[in-house]
C-alpha cells in the first residue's frame, strides 16, 4: 500500500509519479522536447492532489500515471505534425459554437442533435482517443483508430457498472472536448475521475486556462487540416467556466447553455463520480465525501453561470431549458438555431424526429439516483441554488418532467 501523502514512498515504489519524470517519458516516445512550460505547472498541481487527496492506492496511481504520459504524448505528437507542417496553424477556426451547462444538464444530449446536421463538424470518438495523425492527413487510419476505440470501450463498461445508461457514447459518436484540454492538463473534468479538490480550486483560481484553451484551438486545426472546413460545436459542460478565456481564443466564438434542475444535476453527478472513481480504486468509495465534494464544485459553476450571464459576455450566450429540449427536440433546437443565425432545414427536423423516436428516455437503460445515499438535503440546497433557479426560471426536476406527460 502507497502512502500518497509522502511522495518519498512513491518514489521508492518506483511509481515516478512525478511532473519532470512524465514529461521525460513523453518526450522520448514522440521524440521532441516539450517548450510549454505552463503544461508543466497544471500538471505539479495535479499530482500534488492525487498524491496527497486522491486517496487512491498504488494501482490506481499507476493507471493515472499511465492517462498523465497518454495526454502529455497526444499534445506533444500534435506538436511534431505541426513542427513538420507550419501550415496547420494557419487553418481558420471560424465561428464555433460551444454547448456548455451544468455538468448532467443536457449538453450531451444537445451535442447529439446538433450531430444530426451534417453542416457541422464535431470531435469523433476515435479521434479523441487517438488524435494524430490528422484525419486529413490520413485517411486510411481511421478504421483502425475506431477499432482501438471500440477496444478500449469493451474494456471500460466492465469496469464501470451502467456505463451505457450514465452516458450516452456511441461507436463512431460525438466526443466532448475533455480529451483536448486534458493534453494541457486545464480539464475541470478530471475532478470526477479523482478526488483532487485543491486541483479544481487552482484551475479556477489561479491558472492560465487561455493557454489551454490555445492548445484546444491547435487540436482543432490539426483535425481539420486537409478538410472540408465546417463549423465546429464543441461540447464540454465545463466550457462555462471559461467565457472569457475561450473569447480571447476564439473571437468569434458562441455558446449554448443548458438548464435543469441543480439538485438533480448535483445527485446525477454524484452517482457518475462515485462509479467513475470506484471502477480507480480498491477502497470503498465514501458517497458522503463525494456529496460535500459534488457540491461545492456545482457550487462554483453556478456562481461562474451567474457572474458570466450578468457580466459583458451575456449577450453571446443562448440559454436551453432542459426539459423542452428533450420534451420536444426540434422546436428546441431550430430555436438554438435562430438565436444563432442559422438556418433551419426541413431535413434537419426530420432527422431530429427520427433519432428521439429511436431513443426514447430509458432506452439504455435506466439510471437510478437519489440524494440520501451522498448526504444531500433538499431543503438546504434549495435555498443555496435559489439565485440560480429563480434567474433562469429552473423547476425542480419532478415539475419540469411532469409537463412532458
Amino acid at each position: 500500500m502507497v502512502d500518497v501523502s509522502d511522495p518519498n514512498k512513491q518514489e521508492n515504489t518506483g511509481l515516478r509519479l512525478e511532473a519532470k519524470e512524465i514529461k521525460k517519458d513523453a518526450e522520448r516516445l514522440i521524440g521532441i522536447s516539450d517548450p510549454e512550460d505552463f503544461v508543466l505547472g497544471n500538471l505539479d498541481r495535479l499530482i500534488i492532489a492525487l498524491k496527497t487527496e486522491s486517496q487512491l492506492d498504488e494501482l490506481g496511481l499507476r493507471k493515472a500515471r499511465e492517462a498523465l504520459v497518454r495526454a502529455m504524448t497526444q499534445r506533444l505528437d500534435g506538436l511534431k505534425w505541426i513542427r513538420e507542417h507550419p501550415e496547420i496553424t494557419d487553418e481558420p477556426i471560424d465561428s464555433p459554437i460551444f454547448l456548455m451547462g451544468l455538468p448532467r444538464s443536457g449538453t450531451t444530449y444537445l451535442q447529439y442533435l446538433f450531430d444530426l446536421d451534417d453542416r457541422f463538424r464535431q470531435i469523433r470518438t476515435w479521434e479523441a482517443l487517438t488524435p494524430s495523425p490528422p484525419p486529413g492527413a490520413d485517411p486510411s487510419s481511421a478504421q483502425s483508430r475506431r477499432l482501438a476505440w471500440l477496444e478500449r470501450k469493451k474494456q471500460l463498461i466492465p469496469q464501470v457498472e451502467g456505463f451505457e445508461s450514465l452516458h450516452l457514447h456511441d461507436e463512431d459518436g460525438s466526443e466532448e472536448c475533455h480529451p483536448l484540454l486534458e493534453q494541457s492538463f486545464g480539464a475541470a473534468g478530471l475532478n470526477n475521475l479523482y478526488r483532487i479538490p485543491s486541483y479544481f480550486e487552482y484551475l479556477l483560481d489561479e491558472a492560465d486556462i487561455e493557454l489551454s484553451y490555445r492548445v484546444h484551438k491547435r487540436q482543432l486545426q490539426l483535425l481539420q487540416w486537409c478538410q472540408t472546413r465546417r463549423p465546429w460545436v464543441l461540447k464540454y459542460p465545463n466550457h462555462l467556466l471559461a467565457v472569457p478565456e475561450i473569447l480571447r481564443v476564439y473571437p468569434d466564438a458562441r455558446f449554448v447553455m443548458t438548464h435543469r434542475d441543480p439538485l438533480q444535476v448535483l445527485a446525477s453527478i454524484c452517482k457518475l463520480s462515485w462509479k467513475l472513481r470506484s471502477a480507480r480504486s480498491a477502497h470503498r468509495i465514501d458517497q458522503l465525501d463525494i456529496g460535500r465534494y459534488m457540491t461545492r464544485f456545482i457550487e462554483r459553476h453556478v456562481d461562474r453561470i451567474i457572474d458570466t450571464a450578468n457580466g459583458p459576455f451575456a449577450g453571446r450566450i443562448v440559454h436551453v431549458d432542459y426539459y423542452a429540449l428533450v420534451r420536444d427536440p426540434a422546436s428546441e433546437l431550430f430555436k438554438v438555431h435562430e438565436a444563432l443565425g442559422i438556418a433551419s432545414p426541413q431535413s434537419v427536423r426530420e432527422a431530429v424526429s427520427a433519432w428521439h423516436a429511436a431513443n426514447p428516455k430509458g432506452a439504455r437503460g435506466e439510471n437510478r439516483y437519489g440524494f440520501e445515499e451522498y448526504g444531500l438535503d433538499e431543503r438546504s440546497l434549495e435555498k443555496q441554488f435559489r439565485d440560480y433557479t429563480v434567474q433562469f426560471n429552473i423547476p425542480r426536476e419532478r415539475v419540469g418532467l411532469a409537463k412532458n406527460d
